[in-house]
């Protein structure tokens, strides 16, 4: 049984171009599909995945840590996303791949190691998407040490 229910309206504008509507005061975003199908005036719906995977990742990530009163701002989140062929011949999102970077040095922080083994379970977007697309994650701090 869900919680709640999350509508989103899509208008058509041109081709392969539209306007993704959310409601209330929420500003509408345009999509399109890059050339030779569309035209590239907005993120690609792969974009659009990426940055909810990154988004709800860095979300995650910096409420886990302030949970303990910690401040590792500005977190800053880089998403590759690798697009291919499955075993059908079709295009598809075949692995995510998040970086994290913290804006303050790891031995900064207290309780570390406890938010780096937790966070994850509690991105709903990557613990969703993650049941169909590999999505690997690693966080490194402002000194360039990988932590995860």
């Amino acid at each position: 049984m869900s919680e709640k229910t999350i509508q989103v309206s899509l208008r058509q504008q041109h081709d392969y171009r539209f306007d993704i509507v959310f409601g209330g005061d929420v500003p509408t975003v345009t999509s399109d599909e890059p050339a030779p199908l569309g035209t590239g005036q907005g993120p690609s719906p792969v974009q659009l995945l990426s940055a909810a995977v990154g988004n709800c990742l860095s979300d995650s990530l910096l409420f886990a840590l302030r949970k303990f009163k910690q401040a590792p701002e500005p977190i800053r989140c880089q998403i590759t996303s690798e697009v291919g062929r499955n075993a059908d011949n079709r295009l598809r999102v075949l692995g995510i791949h998040a970086v994290l970077t913290l804006g303050v040095p790891g031995d900064s922080l207290e309780h570390l190691d406890r938010v780096l083994d937790t966070f994850e379970t509690y991105c709903t977007v990557t613990q969703s998407v993650g049941q169909g697309i590999p999505v690997t994650i690693q966080v490194i701090d402002s000194q360039g040490q990988i932590l995860k």
